[in-house]
């Protein structure tokens, strides 16, 4: 089982080795605002598409008879992770990035000089996906939980690399949205266990 990391550890990590890497906007630029870089834009933009696809996911409680607990567990992750995706958009928005539509797409990225279209962590197959599309009630609930906990971890996992990332998280909105994830969805694993271990002892 997870545990929430101290907010220590990632300021420590988000304030290590400035200048490692190519800063995309100056301070000066934006006012009240450090600067960012090529990773704080591939984590946001990521991150756009990761939660597009957790809201698809849960937007299929209703139609599939999921139970009750899972049910509320949906609705709170298609309320929660909405209102990120349009933060995460304004946030390219305002810095002149692209700006991604919010579909759980593969992402591009460079790798060695050369293009490469990647899932972002934890992101479910096309046959996971499916599989879980055409699962219904208690199945449904098992299904979702499973899922989603992989899901969550890769978020973490996305958070964790952003913080590896010299002079990364230094923008003050990068760290709350990456503090933000780090600690919800830590908690939402932790609760997401213990729901799928009430339903495996049935």
């Amino acid at each position: 089982m997870l545990s929430v990391k101290p907010v220590v550890f990632l300021l420590a990590l988000a304030i290590a080795a400035p200048g490692a890497r190519p800063l995309l906007g100056q301070a000066s630029q934006w006012p009240g605002r450090y600067p960012y870089t090529r990773a704080d834009v591939d984590f946001v933009t990521g991150m756009i598409s990761h939660h597009a696809q957790a809201v698809v996911m849960a937007n299929w409680a209703p139609t599939h008879g999921a139970g009750r607990s899972v049910s509320i567990l949906c609705a709170r992750i298609v309320n929660a992770q909405t209102d990120e995706i349009n933060l995460f958009q304004q946030w390219l928005s305002d810095r002149n990035q692209p700006v991604p539509e919010a579909k759980p797409l593969p992402m591009k990225m460079m790798m060695n000089g050369v293009e490469h279209e990647m899932m972002m962590p934890g992101m479910l197959t096309d046959d996971q996906m499916k599989e879980l599309e055409a699962a219904q009630g208690p199945e449904f609930d098992r299904l979702f939980l499973k899922y989603m906990v992989q899901h969550h971890q890769g978020a973490i996992t996305m958070v964790d690399q952003l913080m590896a990332s010299p002079a990364a998280a230094q923008d003050e909105v990068v760290y709350k949205f990456a503090s933000d994830i780090y600690a919800d969805q830590s908690a939402e694993i932790e609760r997401m266990q213990q729901m799928l271990s009430t339903l495996q002892s049935r």
